[in-house]
């Protein structure tokens, strides 16, 4: 008998009714945003939340949802302890401060009688719907045993200090899929990894539209569907939907956070006050149109997700370089007072912040950071023959209700950058189930010397060329100071990389370091074992059950202290303190001991270079 066991997991809410959320500004500035989008606000009635297991003996996923296929391979429980902290805080931020619609004609003919029957037959549709759904899935209770047993992405304390943790590898990361669609059910976007356009894709959308909409009428929400390896994520934020289905075998809240990205990234080119007035105007409106052209923009995002690791822990990341120049640097961006209306001034290399300036009473999340960073090195942008451009952006941590004047000068740039981001998808989209060693090379973006320096001024007003002529005259000053070549030779030279090898640590291979006061990261170079996209993955997966675990990020009862993960091909562990948290990699043949040995030599090395690694005491004006 052929059967499936499913977990719709839902967390059950007080509230019965939804308030729409506040447009307020937090900023000073509030530009004016494109009247050609302005239309009035909607508010829509908001279910509870609800915690449901649900068995379906005789409802097939695929009938539901395509998923991904999957390469299994046998698992076996890793070795894992963990100690628990009380009363640790672990709030995450960097400097954070906590167009009319065309009007649609009216029919001239009667149609009262069409519309009523439609209207029956729809509500008809949905108690079916309803009924079948109710009928087909019931409760049960989750099986640990094999075949499509749910493995939760959180962990369960089986003793005050110690728990164990299961990390099933897979022989082959088959790449995730991400869907946006409307509250109506029209596509938004869909993330193809094989380049070519689904003809299922409007069904699947339709069906998640479905699923979803059931569950609202009762008031409950779905945030994600668990069948065996395989998690279809869901994030709401009406009037947009958002799913992520994906069998890498991380925690829930990994996906919901690239979820999350998605919707960041869609209200920086439309904000969040110009989608209410939208959809409250045309419930049916079809976004995917006003977006044409963004697609590239939101498939480097999801490249970026996959890898980066300053995405992955909510922080920023530096480029290691001299403090001396990154200081003068510094000093020769910092505007006149006369200079009404800069936001930030932001320096970046290689993807990378140098400096960042701001004034005194505005600070900038790290996900305003990364939205910026990835808008910057679109195609459209990089690939742009202009040195210099204005861009609209809204920086939805700093104020979604409207948007900000970017200028954006490239000091430097490489061609070979220009299309480095799309590589990788073309690199996925040409894989094949058995990998040649070319295929499994990393992409060249990631391995490549590539040179881009940017130079971005963000304003919320004030004289545009005002802000232009002294963008101009800073570059000049670096030019002249001899400031850029610096900076461009300790690029070339790779002095702004550093390897595991110059800690000297037997037995270490990677680590991620995040100072908590800074909320900056620092990460040696990948290197073997390391040097294949796929081996990569692997770790990134493990990296990210460690940060879920310690940060009781997907349900867990509490935070933990130390974390540690054992497999066939490497050991993990992952330490918070108040000052920093480490993660590192290790060979999986030295003990726990040596483990905390090497994460503790780890933390002497990072603080005494630090002055070279983060971006401390950055000038305000």
């Amino acid at each position: 008998m052929n059967y499936l066991l499913a977990s719709l997991s839902m967390p059950r809410s007080p509230s019965r009714t939804r308030t729409p959320p506040s447009s307020s500004s937090t900023s000073d500035v509030a530009p004016k945003t494109p009247t050609s989008l302005l239309v009035a606000p909607n508010i829509r009635s908001s279910p509870s939340l609800s915690n449901l297991h649900i068995h379906s003996p005789s409802l097939e996923l695929s009938n539901i949802l395509p998923v991904p296929s999957i390469h299994t391979q046998s698992s076996s429980v890793l070795d894992s302890t963990a100690s628990s902290v009380i009363n640790l805080d672990l709030n995450e931020g960097i400097l954070v401060h906590d167009g009319d619609v065309e009007k649609e004609c009216p029919e001239e003919i009667n149609v009262t009688t069409l519309e009523s029957n439609i209207q029956r037959s729809d509500e008809a549709s949905k108690r079916t719907l309803r009924d079948h759904l109710r009928r087909t899935l019931s409760h049960a209770t989750i099986r640990s045993g094999g075949g499509a047993a749910i493995s939760h992405s959180y962990l369960k304390d089986t003793s005050p200090d110690d728990e164990d943790i299961k990390f099933d590898s897979v022989s082959r990361y088959t790449p995730r899929q991400y869907f946006v669609l409307t509250d109506a059910g029209k596509p938004v976007f869909v993330s193809r990894p094989d380049g070519e356009d689904s003809g299922n894709t409007a069904a699947t959308v339709g069906v998640m539209q479905a699923l979803i909409s059931v569950f609202l009428d009762d008031n409950d929400k779905m945030r994600c569907i668990n069948a065996g390896r395989t998690r279809i994520s869901f994030v709401l934020r009406p009037p947009l939907y958002y799913a992520c289905s994906s069998s890498w075998g991380e925690p829930e809240s990994v996906t919901r956070s690239h979820l999350e990205y998605l919707h960041l990234q869609i209200l920086s080119i439309v904000t969040a006050v110009q989608l209410r007035r939208i959809f409250e105007r045309r419930t049916n409106f079809d976004l995917g149109r006003l977006l044409n052209g963004a697609e590239n923009l939101l498939s480097s995002l999801l490249i970026r997700l996959e890898l980066d690791l300053s995405m992955s822990t909510s922080s920023l990341q530096c480029l290691k370089l001299d403090s001396n120049l990154r200081k003068r640097a510094a000093e020769a961006l910092l505007p006149p007072s006369k200079l009404k209306g800069i936001l930030y001034i932001i320096l970046m290399a290689e993807g990378k912040v140098i400096t960042l300036i701001r004034p005194k009473k505005h600070s900038i999340h790290p996900a305003d950071i990364h939205i910026t960073l990835n808008t910057i090195h679109s195609p459209s942008v990089l690939n742009s023959p202009a040195s210099s451009s204005w861009i609209p952006l809204c920086l939805p941590k700093y104020n979604s209700s409207s948007f900000v004047n970017a200028y954006i000068s490239f000091l430097c740039r490489n061609n070979e950058v220009a299309s480095s981001l799309s590589q990788l998808q073309s690199e996925d989209a040409n894989s094949k189930p058995t990998l040649t060693t070319q295929e499994q090379m990393v992409p060249p973006y990631m391995a490549s010397t590539k040179l881009c320096i940017a130079l971005v001024c963000i304003s919320g007003g004030g004289d545009v060329e005002s802000i232009r002529g002294w963008c101009e005259a800073a570059t000049t000053r670096l030019e002249k100071d001899g400031m850029l070549d610096a900076i461009i030779n300790a690029c070339s030279s790779g002095q702004i990389e550093y390897s595991v090898g110059d800690l000297g640590i037997p037995g270490l291979r990677h680590f991620i370091y995040k100072s908590r006061s800074q909320v900056q990261i620092t990460t040696p170079t990948f290197e073997d074992p390391y040097g294949y996209l796929e081996d990569r993955r692997r770790l990134i997966t493990l990296y990210q059950i460690l940060h879920d675990a310690i940060h009781a990020k997907s349900g867990q009862e509490g935070t933990l202290k130390l974390q540690y993960i054992r497999t066939e091909k490497e050991s993990v562990m992952g330490w918070i303190t108040q000052p920093f948290e480490l993660y590192i990699a290790l060979s999986p043949m030295l003990p726990k001991a040596a483990a905390v040995g090497a994460a503790n030599a780890v933390a002497r090395w990072v603080k005494k270079e630090e002055a070279k690694l983060f971006l401390r005491d950055a000038p305000v004006f």
